[in-house]
């Protein structure tokens, strides 16, 4: 588990001051919002299909580091993932954030996605955490208002 807290804080870093997939997407057959109003994270959420696959997926807005690490890396992950897939990853990612399941036990399948295991241990930042997934799972099914965490 020491090896997934160092991968933790390289990857929290990393991708805090290099975010992947950061830009609007004007031609995003899905939008949506997500709002973390507890720690002020706000984002927005682009996806493009290509019949049931994730063709591009990317995001803009602002929050703390974790929120934007995990936005980041959940869209380099999903990028090219069909549907049933990403709705895997929402249910495994959430599942380790809040301590529900081991991570070593499916390191395959979330690859550095596990290092987030970490969060766990801090209650407080679990909202962080998931708010880019719940907020990606809600444009992935078409819901229709902004995602909060509260």
């Amino acid at each position: 588990m020491d090896e997934i807290r160092e991968l933790y804080q390289e990857v929290i870093l990393d991708h805090n001051k290099n975010p992947h997939h950061f830009h609007t997407m004007d031609d995003a057959d899905s939008r949506q919002e997500g709002f973390n109003p507890l720690c002020g994270d706000h984002y927005t959420f682009y996806l493009k299909f290509d019949g049931d696959r994730i063709s591009e997926v990317s995001f803009e807005g602002s929050g703390c580091a974790i929120s934007k690490a995990s936005a980041s890396m959940m869209c380099a992950q999903l990028a090219g993932k069909d549907r049933a897939t990403a709705d895997r990853l929402f249910e495994l990612f959430t599942s380790i954030v809040t301590g529900k399941i081991d991570p070593l036990e499916h390191l395959e399948e979330l690859g550095k996605l596990a290092a987030f295991a970490g969060v766990a241990e801090f209650p407080i930042r679990v909202k962080c955490a998931t708010l880019p997934w719940h907020t990606m799972h809600g444009a992935l099914h078409g819901e229709n208002s902004s995602i909060s965490t509260e």
